[in-house]
């Protein structure tokens, strides 16, 4: 008679036999990337998506991520590998619920888990009692976030860790335009709760991405994803208080990195802007101040990249009224365009751009202001400012008493900017060097 197999070995087997169902909750730019490598490595998906409009989107195999492929995710729900509902009762019918939601701040810039949270009670309803579900959170977080607040939430509902669940964390790793790095080739570091639930979750993972690193728990795989994003925080906050500095000292700082990345060791470049953006970087400072205040400790220099990356935009609408002031102009009444609004280049997302805030800004201080973006044709500022793209070519560029580059897309032909504009506020380093006469640079 064979020996009585576990849950955990039973569904091991069926994921070496591909007979899972894995569901996505949160098909943004991290879930629906992920349920398409999933799908195209032949795993049944199903997307669970609160916006019905993505939902149809998707099961008419349209796209909205430019990162996902639009021909992959058609072929995949074509062959009907993967589908999107927003009917989570059929949450009943996975194998494994991976966690891909939104985790902003709040108004008072502290970490807003509630969509984390009603993820995990959807989870805990739903889930089939019986052979085990596979569940792992990808949104970032400040760590302990699984253990103390996802795992008390499945428990709360009578399910059992080990028997009715397995627990895991891995941190999403998206560039968005990025054509080198995707979600299959990018290493993705997992962290269980305990062995079962690790060799599941390296199970799982496997069938999609080809690298895994394994950590010895979620809180470890939690941190991993905060030092990562605040690395390049503190790095970029470095090079924007220095590149200040040159500014006054008259010192051309995109020289000065171009010469320090020169040293083949112990140097790695970051490069000066208007300040960080996307959903990440400007946001996982916050997150780690939240934990280390329970645990009385003081992030000082991580506070302090924090504040110069939340000041950055409030300077360069300094910079903005200097170089105006240049041309003997107030920044009241004057005609200002702003090239690019996404939040870096080539790509169409403006998630905590600080061209937004810039903008802002100097509407309140009078400015007329437009913008042009080929990636943006709308945008809506966080005080309610609307406009949409301008067309851009030279007779609009002499329009404007002042052009400000704040995104560095690669269409942006900066000699041919600074040719036609009367005035051109560079915060990119887009401008050609040599180009002084009218130009203004970070």
């Amino acid at each position: 008679m064979d020996r009585y197999k576990s849950g955990a070995e039973e569904l091991l087997e069926r994921i070496e036999g591909n007979d899972i169902i894995i569901g996505i909750l949160g098909l943004g730019y991290v879930g629906l990337p992920l349920a398409v490598t999933f799908a195209r490595a032949g795993v049944q998906v199903i997307g669970f998506e609160k916006n019905a409009e993505k939902a149809q989107m998707v099961n008419r195999g349209q796209n909205y991520i430019a990162d996902v492929d639009d021909s992959e995710l058609s072929e995949c729900v074509e062959i009907g590998r993967l589908g999107a509902t927003t009917d989570f009762s059929r949450l009943a019918e996975v194998d494994a619920a991976i966690v891909c939601v939104p985790s902003p701040l709040d108004k008072f810039r502290k970490p807003d888990i509630s969509f984390i949270e009603a993820a995990g009670r959807d989870i805990a309803r739903y889930i089939r009692r019986g052979p085990g579900v596979f569940i792992s959170l990808e949104s970032t977080t400040y760590p302990t976030t699984t253990e103390e607040t996802m795992l008390p939430i499945l428990e709360e509902q009578g399910l059992v860790l080990d028997r009715d669940f397995w627990l895991c964390f891995s941190p999403e790793r998206v560039d968005p335009g990025n054509k080198s790095w995707k979600t299959k080739n990018t290493p993705k570091v997992v962290g269980a709760l305990g062995a079962e639930a690790q060799r599941i979750a390296m199970a799982i993972y496997g069938r999609a991405v080809e690298n895994l690193h394994a950590v010895s728990s979620p809180r470890v795989a939690e941190m991993v994803k905060i030092l990562e994003n605040t690395y390049r925080l503190v790095n970029i906050s470095l090079v924007n208080e220095l590149a200040l500095l040159a500014g006054k000292m008259g010192i051309d700082f995109w020289e000065v990195i171009e010469a320090a990345k020169t040293k083949p060791y112990g140097f790695q470049p970051f490069y000066p802007g208007p300040g960080v953006g996307g959903h990440c970087i400007p946001l996982d400072p916050f997150y780690l101040e939240h934990i280390a205040r329970n645990y009385d400790f003081d992030l000082t220099m991580i506070e302090t990249a924090g504040r110069i990356n939340t000041i950055m935009p409030h300077r360069m609408v300094v910079k903005i009224i200097f170089s105006l002031n240049k041309q003997e102009k107030s920044i009241k009444g004057s005609r200002i365009l702003f090239l690019g609004v996404a939040y870096k280049a080539d790509i169409g997302d403006e998630r905590e751009s600080p061209a937004l805030e810039i903008i802002n800004e100097v509407y309140r201080k009078g400015g007329l202001v437009d913008y042009h973006d080929p990636y943006l044709p709308t945008i809506a500022t966080a005080e309610g400012i609307e406009l949409e793209s301008v067309e851009l070519n030279e007779e609009v560029l002499a329009g404007y008493d002042c052009v400000v580059i704040t995104t560095n897309h690669r269409s942006f032909d900066g000699r041919w900017i600074a040719e036609h504009a009367k005035l051109v506020v560079d915060l990119r380093n887009v401008v050609p060097a040599g180009i002084n006469d009218h130009v203004y640079r970070l």
